[in-house]
């Protein structure tokens, strides 16, 4: 399966009746041979079972930071004679990348080259319009790092805004705020059409393509100039 919106397939395998190991090296399986064949995409496994013991939740949950393992429990109930409803409960999720980990984490460090040749350059270009415009209007020094899993962007204190070029024309941004700011500047970009979202406390995270950058720059701007000036 495929998520347009987030260049990230899914590589999924259902099974009858209750998990078992074999299911869950078939569905790793299925998951590395996808990453090879478009290394340049985002890959998750998933697994559908009707049942999933707690012993092999314990093995997938163990997996879960290596292999980003999806769970999801399947059952069937019979309502009458003609019809049954699926209930379906993830019990295992991606364990989710958060900016605490891109700052203690042994970053894999990349350079400038490596993004242009990964990435579409559209989405590149927003990314550097971005930084460029918060440079003009801002007497900071904005920085960035570039890491093979994202583009960190700092000023005098800690990195604030973490940039992840795809490979269509859009770029995914995340940014942090505080808890007591977020709540404003996620109602105000939401206001200008642009499609935030919330993430754990403090985080404001969206994707940004040029037609709208072009329309929506300030709004975005105000935030990062925010986020830039909580994180000295």
């Amino acid at each position: 399966m495929y998520s347009q919106e987030t260049e990230t397939y899914y590589e999924v395998e259902v099974m009858l009746g209750v998990l078992d190991e074999s299911h869950i090296i078939r569905t790793i399986e299925y998951w590395d041979t996808e990453r090879q064949r478009r290394p340049g995409a985002e890959h998750r496994p998933v697994i559908v079972a009707e049942r999933i013991t707690s012993r092999f939740f314990n093995v997938l949950r163990l997996f879960n930071r290596a292999v980003p393992m999806i769970a999801v429990q399947l059952e069937a109930f019979k309502i009458d004679e003609n019809s049954i409803a699926l209930h379906a409960v993830t019990v295992l999720d991606v364990a989710e990348e958060t900016p605490e980990d891109y700052i203690t984490e042994v970053a894999q460090q990349a350079d400038r080259k490596y993004w242009e040749q990964k990435v579409n350059a559209a989405s590149l270009a927003i990314m550097d319009r971005i930084v460029a415009a918060l440079k003009s209007s801002d007497s900071s020094e904005e920085r960035l790092t570039y890491n093979k899993g994202h583009v960190a962007l700092g000023s005098t204190g800690n990195n604030f805004c973490w940039f992840h070029p795809r490979q269509s024309e859009y770029c995914h941004i995340e940014f942090r705020l505080s808890p007591e700011t977020r709540e404003e500047f996620l109602t105000s970009l939401q206001n200008a059409g642009i499609d935030a979202a919330p993430k754990r406390t403090d985080i404001i995270t969206f994707n940004v393509r040029k037609s709208v950058l072009d329309e929506r720059l300030g709004p975005i701007l105000d935030a990062l100039k925010k986020a830039e000036l909580l994180s000295r």
